[in-house]
């Protein structure tokens, strides 16, 4: 649990929760007390979502302004706007904030609506998380001009069970006062996309023709329409109210207000006494499956809705469904219990079951607000591994909304004048290129160049996704349906942009970005993209192996001539293989890979002097920009490049690598390697602490602890400063998860046995999950004595496990224990 503010309550039903918690608080997120310069990092935080939609933990009285921003959204609801900011056009598609239809207020013997602005203040205040039933939770006593104390209870959910529904339950309780109470459940159409500061200047309005009415005598309605997509998006909301329990027939009123379209319930009611607003609503949109129309079905719903306790109940018993089969359990204290607990949370609040029936990608801030304009980037090489072992399906239709988007890859690519696929850096509705040709830098109020789309590894990614799916799954029919074809496409690509220097006999690749960022060119040529990435061509190397290998394990005659309609032929194949036997490598002067041909001719960087004058300088581009310089001339790196190969091979996959492209490579280099790029990181991306958690964890277990815990705290302490605001950082999130789940238990899939070799940090005395593999449930318990495997009863075939060096057969329902040491 976390409390941040104002003393207890002891009237305070979320107080009292907090306090019985104890060792339970690792399921509670809560904050006391209103600060108006943390609400927007609360309210990214207390989201809610089930993968669908999301709605941010703004509260209910409040409106979009300096301090809050309810934030509503639906997975793939894209809209494209044109905007002029400082003479330059911008076309920007964009997740679209929909219509928010948690706003609740009240007002009393018809004085002003209770809200932050309207004069009340807060006697006390308490919102929470609860992370097991997916809970919003809130607390408040509100004092008016008056002196008149009211308490306000509410609980808030999004539907685990049923993707298009949601609900508010609102209790008013009068503590020294009574009279007229008006309660208002409102629709509000009156919204736009202004959750980033960065882009106050462009076009934010994206929903037009809002049309708003009622259906029966407690529901409303509204309908409204994105201005370019034209995405139908209906919501309707059903109002009824009960006091003391009982319910009453109350008189409702519909009404206009600038607020949006209201529903208005008053009570004459005396002190002591509980009013509880009922709000149920449905939210539908044209893109759905299974409906006529969203009105039709947004109406609907919303009139044969059950009550929200029975809505809760089945609620909450989704969510113990998905925690039964994502929980980590880990005894390191409550701290590290609950973050991870956030993290994984989020994650499955952005990409749940119902996300396997949508055509969405991996949205790297989630639902959970406007950063990136809700793109998809590379995020989901963190998140798939999460996904893989436990609901591998959600993988599956996530890599298809990369398959479905081939067309517009192979038009980026031969745009380009070459062959294959090219996906975008960042990616929306269609697949077309969505990343912004300019940076706003707020040091120095000026317009940075953005040359991140020549961050074509993204390719490498998919096709590391796709192949650890398919290892990991086994799912022969997607691969021939689909991966081969992303893999045969991404082979094609990098053949094609590869340049064959005979006097070396090697290829080159220029003209790209790592994963660093900070490097975009080079002093001479900034912008025009960097030569010989060690990250790019060790990547180019293991994907162009792994389309072969899909052409072995398919065979020439799979699907009725598979490869005859992707136009694979042998002179093809063997261009892949030399390919990947020589691409160039290039290593600095102390016999470590170099980032990229002539990193080892930039400057070094005063890093004390800078750290002293800055403190967090995690992005130096932008403070060297303010100060007329860049990136480009130094040694530094945002996050990971070299060291994501670290991450992402074992050292003898990755020795393996290096060897089959000519170069010698003694794996003894690898501490020296992680120690020089390391002191040479800023680590300005959340991703940057995941991967170096995972390079120090064999051999500094104290660093890698350390890394994790402040991955961890990424958004929970908001250390990027004040970007949580705008959305979680979701690839950090499953990625400090895929640490714990495979890192520190040495998890990996080779071939047709999974292998085991833990090794936990002191700090972390035990470490235990389930994990889904060919078929079967495992469980997985490692301590510091010892490691056990079991798996559940079932009819899946005996599988093969390796534990430290020694392989052991397991049936269902069998189990075995080895000492941790291997001994």
């Amino acid at each position: 649990m976390v409390a941040v503010g104002a003393a207890l309550d002891p009237g305070c039903e979320l107080c009292a929760l907090a306090a019985a918690a104890g060792d339970a608080g690792e399921w509670l997120l809560m904050f006391t007390g209103f600060d108006p310069a943390t609400e927007g990092q609360r309210e990214a935080l207390l989201t809610l979502a089930n993968g669908f939609m999301g709605a941010r933990g703004a509260l209910s009285e409040c409106r979009a302004d300096a301090v809050h921003y309810p934030g509503v959204y639906a997975a793939g609801c894209y809209n494209r706007l044109t905007s002029i900011v400082d003479e330059l056009r911008h076309e920007d598609e964009s997740l679209v904030n929909l219509p928010d239809w948690t706003a609740v207020t009240f007002r009393i013997d018809g004085d002003g609506w209770f809200s932050p602005a309207g004069g009340f203040e807060f006697a006390h205040h308490h919102v929470g998380l609860d992370l097991r039933g997916g809970v919003l939770l809130r607390e408040s006593v509100v004092v008016d001009g008056a002196g008149r104390r009211t308490r306000l209870r509410q609980r808030r959910i999004v539907s685990m069970a049923d993707a298009h529904m949601a609900a508010v339950d609102t209790v008013v309780r009068p503590e020294n006062w009574s009279g007229a109470l008006a309660l208002r459940s409102t629709l509000d159409g009156d919204v736009r996309n202004i959750n980033v500061p960065d882009l106050r200047d462009f076009s934010d309005r994206h929903l037009t023709e809002v049309t708003v009415g009622g259906y029966g005598s407690d529901v409303i309605w509204l309908r409204a329409q994105t201005s370019q997509s034209r995405i139908q998006v209906a919501q309707a909301a059903r109002t009824r109210l009960r006091v003391d329990g009982m319910g009453v027939a109350a008189t409702h009123s519909r009404r206009y207000e600038p607020e949006g379209f209201s529903d208005h319930v008053s009570v004459e009611v005396r002190r002591g006494q509980s009013v509880e607003l009922e709000k149920i609503v449905a939210v539908y949109t044209s893109r759905d499956r299974a409906i006529s129309e969203p009105l039709s079905a947004a109406q609907e719903s919303a009139h044969t809705s059950r009550g929200y306790e029975e809505l809760l109940a089945r609620h909450v018993e989704a969510w113990d469904a998905l925690w039964r089969r994502f929980a980590v359990s880990l005894d390191a204290g409550v701290r590290p219990r609950l973050a991870a607990n956030v993290q994984i949370f989020h994650v499955l609040q952005t990409l749940s079951p119902h996300t396997a029936d949508l055509d969405v990608g991996v949205p790297a801030r989630g639902l959970h607000g406007e950063a990136y304009r809700g793109h998809v980037f590379w995020d989901d090489l963190f998140v798939f591994p999460m996904l893989n072992m436990r609901l591998p399906e959600l993988t599956r239709a996530l890599l298809l909304y990369r398959y479905r988007r081939l067309p517009h890859a192979r038009r980026l690519a031969a745009a380009q004048g070459l062959q294959g696929a090219l996906i975008p850096w960042q990616s929306g509705s269609d697949g077309r290129e969505e990343t912004p040709r300019v940076l706003f830098n707020p040091r120095s109020g000026r317009w940075m160049s953005d040359h991140s789309r020549r961050q074509y590894h993204v390719n490498l990614a998919m096709a590391y996704n796709v192949w650890h799916y398919w290892e990991a799954t086994a799912d022969l029919g997607f691969l021939a349906a689909f991966g081969a074809e992303l893999l045969v496409e991404n082979a094609r690509f990098w053949a094609s942009f590869a340049v064959y220097d005979p006097a070396a006999d090697r290829f080159d690749v220029r003209g790209v970005m790592g994963p660093d960022e900070f490097h975009d060119g080079y002093p001479d040529r900034p912008g025009t993209g960097i030569d010989n990435s060690t990250y790019v061509n060790v990547m180019i190397a293991w994907s162009l192996a792994r389309a072969l290998d899909a052409y072995r394990i398919l065979g020439e005659n799979e699907d009725v001539g598979l490869w005859e309609r992707l136009d694979v032929d042998d002179t093809e194949l063997e261009l892949w293989d030399r390919l990947r036997r020589r691409l160039r490598l290039c290593f600095l002067d102390n016999g470590l890979p170099a980032q990229f041909e002539g990193y080892e001719s930039l400057a070094e960087l005063d890093w004390a002097a800078y750290r002293e004058k800055y403190g967090n300088i995690g992005r130096l581009d932008l403070i060297l920009e303010a100060e007329g310089d860049s990136c480009v001339r130094y040694r530094a790196s945002k996050q990971a490049d070299v060291l994501m190969l670290l991450y992402l091979f074992t050292a003898e996959e990755l020795t393996a690598l290096v060897h089959e492209l000519g170069y010698p490579f003694d794996p003894a280099t690898i501490p020296d390697t992680v120690e020089y790029y390391l002191a040479r990181t800023t680590h300005g991306s959340t991703l940057s602490r995941v991967a170096h958690a995972w390079v120090l964890a064999r051999a500094d277990r104290r660093g890698s602890w350390q890394m994790l815990g402040e991955s961890l705290e990424a958004d929970l302490s908001d250390t990027q400063g004040g970007t949580t605001r705008e959305g979680i950082h979701l690839g950090a999130m499953a990625g400090s998860i895929d640490i714990l789940q495979r890192c520190y238990t040495g998890f990996d899939i080779r071939g047709d046995v999974l292998w085991l070799h833990p090794l936990l940090p002191d700090e972390l005395r035990v470490l235990e999950f389930d994990i889904r593999y060919r078929d079967h449930w495992v469980h997985l318990r490692c301590d510091h004595k010892e490691v056990t495997v079991s798996t559940k009863v079932s009819a899946a075939a005996p599988i093969r496990v390796d534990i430290h060096g020694q392989e052991y057969e397991l049936a269902a329902g069998e189990w075995v224990t080895v000492a941790a040491d291997g001994s």
